[in-house]
């Protein structure tokens, strides 16, 4: 029988967990008067986006948003690449879900090919299997979860609409 994927997350859950990220990155950005998000592709721009929209209500800072495309199963494939230049900018990586850490390694090869002044990495989900030394800084809800498992984060394109557990 088949295992059904419990929610962990629901969407009012998520929206107080991103809110509450949202004032993370504030406080640790306050010295700036702008910020780069960088969404990984698909749902890591969703969430690139919320962010944004709650940073701009409770902050003076003017956000970008770049969108950064990844392959996943195998980043090697087609090395990510950023055009717009970050030299000196403080750049925040957003994904939905950390895992080995092994996405976020191959997203910061393209943001490093730049000098940023800072660079945080936010994600909604830290699940904690690290097998790269790369660990997000803001994090919505940390999770243990057996590797078996996964995580699976449901959006609409606009909205998250709950994390799931299967």
């Amino acid at each position: 029988m088949p295992n059904t994927p419990k929610l962990i997350l629901p969407p009012e859950i998520i929206d107080l967990k991103i809110q509450r990220m949202a004032y993370q990155i504030w406080e640790q950005n306050a010295a700036v008067s702008e910020l780069v998000l960088i969404g990984i592709a698909d749902n890591g721009c969703v969430l690139a986006e919320i962010l944004a929209t709650q940073l701009r209500s409770i902050s003076p800072l003017k956000i970008s948003i770049i969108r950064l495309e990844v392959d996943k199963a195998n980043p090697l494939n087609s090395a990510p690449s950023i055009s717009e230049d970050l030299n000196g900018q403080s750049v925040i990586l957003v994904d939905d879900v950390s895992n080995s850490g092994k996405v976020a390694l191959y997203a910061l090869r393209a943001i490093t090919a730049y000098m940023p002044s800072k660079i945080s990495i936010a994600v909604l989900v830290d699940r904690k299997h690290k097998n790269y030394p790369v660990h997000p800084n803001i994090v919505g809800h940390s999770l243990s979860t057996t590797l078996q498992e996964n995580i699976t984060v449901v959006s609409d394109g606009t909205k998250l609409l709950g994390v799931y557990l299967d």
